[in-house]
């Protein structure tokens, strides 16, 4: 939409870094800009702190792989060296406190436990006996018990005060005839609203 709707320039901005679910998760251009005219575009660089999303495979592109980083899924861009050139890597530069949380709540991952994060237990569910890249196993939440007792109930002990057959009016649905009682549920036949059911107190004798 904002490429058919720009004037005079168009503004792309890339988010090399997003904070999802409390950790980082980097991440690379789309393979659409490469269909952008190449006369028609000037690729920039931000400048940021944390040196761009090239550090973070290795120091280089992801087409070249250099320094055992991931490569680019969708083959080589024009994009991929974008902020490569800088100096520093997000994990020595990036201090904001947002990202020092996230460092402590990291899970200290082993192969074989996960640890715990958050005050739960997380295991590993394994795809193979060792990490291919991404998509190599993911993570399980197991769920908390919670003990209690129960206090109420939508049914009353005490049977209805209304009996079938009785006419009874209700603020949303109007008059209406009552059909069945289960408990302190009525059944009601309304004149306009059709057969619902509702509780005995939202209703009243007509």
């Amino acid at each position: 939409v904002g490429l058919t709707r720009a004037k005079k320039n168009l503004h792309i901005w890339f988010v090399s870094n997003r904070l999802i679910h409390g950790l980082w998760q980097s991440t690379i251009p789309s393979r659409f800009l490469d269909e952008l005219p190449e006369t028609h575009v000037d690729v920039a660089d931000s400048g940021n702190s944390y040196g761009g999303y090239g550090n973070l495979y290795g120091g280089g592109s992801f087409a070249s792989g250099r320094g055992g980083g991931r490569q680019n899924p969708y083959g080589a861009s024009r994009f991929d060296n974008i902020g490569a050139e800088k100096s520093g890597s997000f994990s020595n530069t990036y201090a904001t406190p947002g990202w020092q949380r996230a460092q402590a709540n990291r899970t200290e991952a082993t192969d074989r436990n996960w640890g715990t994060r958050s005050g739960h237990q997380v295991e590993r569910i394994g795809y193979g006996e060792t990490d291919s890249g991404y998509g190599a196993g993911r993570t399980s939440v197991k769920g908390r018990t919670i003990e209690g007792e129960l206090v109420a109930k939508s049914v009353a002990d005490t049977p209805s005060a209304f009996n079938v057959g009785d006419r009874v009016f209700h603020q949303k649905f109007g008059n209406g005839n009552i059909a069945a009682i289960d408990g302190n549920k009525l059944t009601i036949d309304f004149d306009k609203a059709g057969q619902k059911r509702v509780l005995d107190g939202f209703v009243t004798s007509v």
